[in-house]
């Protein structure tokens, strides 16, 4: 997560209360180290489906090392190597890249996979799945392709009180893991209020990176009078941060690729500065930010922290046996 930041004593005067954690959650941190490595060994071209992780900074850093980003198997060289997002891919983006020869990693985020385990599984039972999710988004498209005929998106809370299903005695939920951990809550209540024997996933589908940056979030949004959201706009997990900020009591906040984007104005009367990251945004980015509010006069700056992290996960199995086999360590992933 990079270094923390310098702890200083508040005079009253300019400060920003720094989120902690913020970027970088272990899922991401694998992904971008996969394409990476896959460049190390493969050598360039590596193609990746979709973006490797929503955010416009970390895609332009892959692009200029050699990666080429596609939206369909079908713009990939046959028996090229391509990496599938880790926001994940359905069973026919498998089979359309098993067609074409395509040699593939999977870097989708293991918590994303659990959520497409339990689709499978209960559609196996013949439950019908009610998927909380975006319409559109890559890992809400990769988990309904897995049981298209028993998912149905529910896409916010004013949908659920509406939604029509087959059987009321045999319906279960599952959410997509980048979500606002209250609204998703929102939906389920209104769900559960129209289907009493609505069922839950086994675990918590939201997962803990989402949970704990929205956490840190609501912690510094009462006393920030503006919040500094860093992350793309694509990115739904930094996207709810923002929205989170606003209902947890901040005055403003918005939602910026970086500090070029920062306007001068929104600091018209602000004393208090909040400052967080989304899930797939490189500490480099949030340090330019601060330098940014520096030059501002915000140069007291307080990490506020409500959870450690240090989960890690490995490299995918195929990646990891070409670095074997290339006589190079796979090396583990670095902690977040």
């Amino acid at each position: 997560m990079g270094a923390p930041a310098a702890r200083a004593a508040w005079d009253g005067g300019k400060r920003v209360l720094l989120a902690a954690p913020r970027g970088y959650c272990a899922g991401v941190d694998r992904a971008v180290v996969a394409v990476e490595k896959a460049l190390d060994l493969y050598g360039a071209p590596v193609y990746v489906r979709k973006e490797i992780v929503h955010n416009k900074h970390v895609v332009r850093t892959l692009q200029a090392r050699g990666a080429v980003f596609v939206d369909e198997t079908d713009a990939v060289p046959e028996g090229a190597h391509l990496v599938f997002s880790a926001h994940g891919v359905s069973p026919a983006v498998r089979e359309a890249a098993k067609a074409r020869s395509l040699q593939t990693i999977d870097a989708t985020c293991p918590l994303v996979t659990k959520v497409h385990k339990e689709a499978v599984r209960f559609a196996r039972q013949d439950a019908e799945i009610l998927l909380i999710g975006h319409t559109g988004h890559e890992e809400v498209e990769g988990t309904a392709g897995e049981a298209p005929d028993h998912i149905t998106i529910v896409d916010n809370p004013d949908v659920a009180d509406r939604i029509e299903v087959k059987d009321p005695d045999n319906l279960v939920w599952l959410s997509q893991t980048t979500l606002s951990v209250d609204e998703t809550m929102e939906t389920v209540r209104r769900l559960r209020q129209r289907f009493p024997n609505l069922q839950d996933p086994p675990s918590d589908d939201i997962c803990y990176a989402t949970s704990n940056r929205q956490v840190a979030v609501k912690k510094i949004a009462p006393e920030a009078e503006l919040v500094i959201v860093v992350g793309s706009a694509n990115s739904s997990n930094s996207v709810r941060l923002a929205e989170v900020a606003l209902d947890a009591g901040a005055r403003a906040a918005h939602r910026v690729d970086d500090a070029g984007e920062i306007d001068d104005a929104w600091f018209e009367g602000v004393t208090t500065v909040g400052l967080t990251s989304g899930a797939s945004v490189p500490e480099v980015l949030v340090q330019e930010v601060l330098a940014h509010l520096r030059e501002r006069g915000y140069g007291a700056v307080e990490e506020v922290t409500t959870a450690m992290e240090d989960l890690q996960f490995a490299l995918p199995t195929d990646l990891r046996r070409d670095l074997k086999a290339g006589g190079r360590r796979s090396l583990p992933v670095t902690p977040v």
